[in-house]
């Protein structure tokens, strides 16, 4: 299994076949440490904030999620299957 023994960074749900490495700070950004999500999990994240945002938030999980539309997100997707997969809107 792909991601086996591993869960997301953002939703702790665990992998089956879909991975993803997020770069906390983002490569643009000068930033190196990357953590595993979702793809979808990967999008909402960049749905919601911009690179310069994220260079600022890093991998601090918490602070992503004081944002109401990904906190709702992971609220959402947190009982859906490893492999679960749709379109991402971003939330106004």
């Amino acid at each position: 299994m792909a991601g086996e023994g591993l869960t997301c960074w953002l939703c702790s749900r665990p992998f089956e076949t879909r991975i993803q490495w997020h770069h906390t700070v983002p490569k643009s950004k000068k930033g190196k440490d990357t953590v595993p999500v979702h793809p979808i999990c990967h999008k909402t994240i960049h749905a919601n904030f911009t690179n310069a945002q994220l260079a600022r938030i890093g991998n601090d999980r918490e602070r992503l999620l004081e944002n109401e539309a990904l906190a709702k997100f992971v609220q959402w997707v947190r009982n859906k299957a490893p492999d679960f997969h749709a379109r991402v809107y971003r939330a106004n």
